[in-house]
């Protein structure tokens, strides 16, 4: 061990037994010698770091290089395939889906705030501003919406309300070209329209068959929403066949909840094939965004749609002549049915198919040519796809019993509004406080208050109590009552009796008339 270093000596030695140091070795070095050993010490330490170095290298991560935790997720190849082929739909698509972007303009007229502007003192003081301020002005509104192209020649299928009142129509393509875009016809009744750009050999979307779509079934929404171009969304179909929804007269929607905004209207809802399967319309919605329910214009009714506008410049309906309600379940019971489906007759127009083919009031349709009714949406909705002249056959129930019959359907005729107030008598004021309604007899000044014909019988409605029983069956003031339990009530007295005869035998079957249209109501006390 080293016992003593000084600046020219170092010995080297061992203690004794006395704890005087044993000499071994002893010399002298002069200043070139420090410098060695310095050298020495130097080499030491650059060799412990590179044996620590390679320990740490064989043992440990590699300090130059980044640790990570990440693993490789093992994913199923189908997966993959699945996600690529979605990317190969929207390739295939989005060139046919168009931005469609609409201006209208408004025209106000003047106005004078006070007599004292038409002063010329006024005029000559206030100068131009103050005479404008009595011209017409004109504001324009801009709105936005989507489109498909269904033609190589360029028809666009879109909304009706996208394209409503506009005065001026711009279509960009998937390339960004612009082009103004004319009116080919519209349907408000279906919210549907078709205009056309001039150019040719543009991209198109084939058309699918929105019958065989199947609840579960995934499907893409591609459109413009909020204006930004090109957007695709991905969903499921939520429900087929949805109807009373408020936004057409005639309804027979694709729900799902692939996501739809404002300006999505009139974009394409496809299938995984690449097929136009719906038109995109509207959202129900609390906020005015999208809460995940969606509804579509189904393919098959925009291609019938599209081929009449083309054909003849509007649309032409099937027509059977009948009034008809939904089933309820206290109906159902009231007619003997084993389900709650159909379409129940309420009235039969003079002249129509349905009276030529023998319908009755009170038949229940089951089936119109050879498809299933279920309500009365659906059964409006194949009335209305029949063609004119075409031959049908119905299946209904009566009295308990089937019953086809044969049809011979026509068009539907302009259909005409009005309005009806009847004034107030108390003449035969019949009250039931019971069911909460007060009527009176059908008189002849009644009946020419209400529009009704002079055949037309039975009790007028003049009040109903708010939360009675009527009140809860949907009767109102000017409804007329002409059955109660399936017997003609064509006077009070005729009313007081049948309701007094049906009491405690459940609820009370109604035939009303209301504005024309006849319908049956349940009234439970």
């Amino acid at each position: 061990m080293i016992r003593n270093f000084e600046a020219s000596t170092i010995s080297f030695g061992l203690p004794d037994k006395t704890g005087h140091n044993f000499r071994l070795l002893h010399f002298s070095v002069r200043g070139e010698m420090k410098k060695l050993i310095g050298g020495l010490i130097v080499l030491l330490a650059v060799a412990t770091a590179f044996y620590a170095g390679n320990k740490f290298s064989s043992g440990g991560p590699d300090p130059e290089k980044p640790v990570s935790t990440y693993a490789v997720p093992k994913v199923p190849e189908q997966l993959l395939e699945s996600g690529r082929a979605f990317s190969e739909i929207v390739k295939a698509v989005g060139p046919a889906v168009v931005n469609i972007s609409t201006v209208k303009v408004f025209n106000q007229q003047p106005r004078e705030r006070s007599p004292f502007f038409s002063d010329p003192f006024f005029r000559d003081f206030f100068g131009s501003p103050f005479r404008e301020y009595r011209e017409p002005r004109s504001y324009k509104e801009q709105s936005m919406g989507s489109g498909v192209i269904v033609s190589p020649d360029g028809l666009i299928v879109t909304n009706n309300h996208v394209v409503k009142d506009a005065d001026e129509i711009k279509v960009t393509l998937f390339n960004r070209k612009e082009y103004l875009a004319e009116i080919v016809g519209t349907d408000p009744k279906t919210d549907l329209a078709v205009i056309k750009i001039e150019e040719k050999e543009l991209p198109t979307v084939p058309w699918g068959n929105s019958e065989k779509l199947e609840v579960g079934e995934f499907v893409l929404a591609i459109g413009s929403p909020f204006g930004l171009a090109r957007t695709v969304t991905m969903g499921i179909i939520s429900a087929t066949g949805r109807a009373n929804v408020g936004i057409a007269d005639y309804e027979d929607f694709i729900q799902t909840d692939a996501a739809i905004n404002p300006g999505n209207s009139g974009g394409p809802l496809v299938n995984i094939g690449g097929e136009l399967v719906g038109i995109n319309t509207a959202i129900f919605s609390r906020s005015g965004g999208y809460q995940g329910i969606g509804f579509a214009v189904p393919s098959n009714m925009a291609k019938r749609v599209m081929k009449q506008l083309l054909k003849e410049g509007r649309v032409s309906r099937g027509w059977f002549g009948v009034t008809i309600q939904d089933i309820t379940p206290e109906i159902a019971d009231h007619f003997g049915l084993a389900e709650v489906r159909g379409a129940l007759v309420g009235d039969v127009m003079p002249g129509s198919p349905a009276e030529k083919a023998g319908i009755r009031r009170g038949d229940v349709v089951l089936e119109f040519d050879g498809k299933v009714v279920d309500d009365v949406s659906s059964f409006r909705n194949i009335v209305a796809s029949t063609t004119a002249g075409s031959k049908v056959s119905v299946v209904l129930l009566r009295n308990g019993k089937k019953k086809t019959v044969d049809a011979k359907i026509t068009e539907l005729p302009i259909e005409g509004h009005g309005k009806l107030s009847p004034r107030k008598s108390k003449r035969d004021l019949q009250k039931d406080s019971r069911l909460g309604l007060s009527v009176i007899g059908l008189s002849r000044d009644v009946q020419r208050q209400l529009g009704l014909p002079p055949e037309e019988k039975g009790v007028v409605v003049v009040r109903v109590d708010p939360g009675s029983p009527a009140d809860e069956a949907g009767l109102r003031k000017g409804d007329v009552i002409q059955e109660v339990n399936r017997q003609r009530t064509l006077s009070v007295r005729d009313f007081d009796n049948a309701v007094s005869a049906g009491r405690g035998g459940g609820p009370l079957l109604m035939f009303v008339n209301r504005l024309g249209r006849k319908f049956y109501v349940s009234v439970a006390e």
